[in-house]
């Protein structure tokens, strides 16, 4: 399989939930994939979490609760050092024009520079990095 080479910054996309060209860093560093999200309500009696995507800035946002299974809950370190319990949702990402199954983790990301990250994981025998570049592909909508 040929791999596709991305920038340190792309466009990223959540198809089956309906958001589009969400800015995304690409991050070697961090070991899962995670999105911006508010409202984060985990209802252990269904396994589902509720929560609202991204933000008013980004053209994709509604107030609408989204809610999905529980693919996992996890203790994860975030770039601060702190350590957090996150939970999990497995969806498809498209990157660099491929899409991919995906587990991506819940975060408030407000206080960050770009709503999303995209990890090692996913990146792994797909996708190079070549960290002199942003933007390689671009956007859809």
């Amino acid at each position: 399989m040929e791999m596709i080479t991305v920038g340190r910054l792309e466009y990223a996309s959540l198809p089956e939930l309906g958001f589009f060209d969400i800015d995304a860093k690409i991050d070697t560093g961090a070991d899962s994939c995670s999105i911006h999200c508010s409202s984060i309500r985990i209802d252990e009696k269904n396994q589902t979490v509720h929560f609202k995507l991204l933000d008013e800035l980004h053209p994709d946002y509604t107030l609408h609760d989204i809610a999905m299974p529980i693919s996992k809950m996890k203790r994860v370190k975030s770039s601060n050092g702190k350590v957090e319990e996150r939970v999990f949702i497995q969806t498809p990402v498209s990157l660099g024009g491929q899409t991919y199954l995906a587990q991506v983790s819940l975060s408030d990301r407000k206080e960050m520079k770009y709503p999303m990250l995209i990890g090692r994981k996913f990146l792994a025998k797909r996708y190079l990095v070549d960290v002199s570049v942003k933007y390689q592909f671009p956007k859809k909508v």
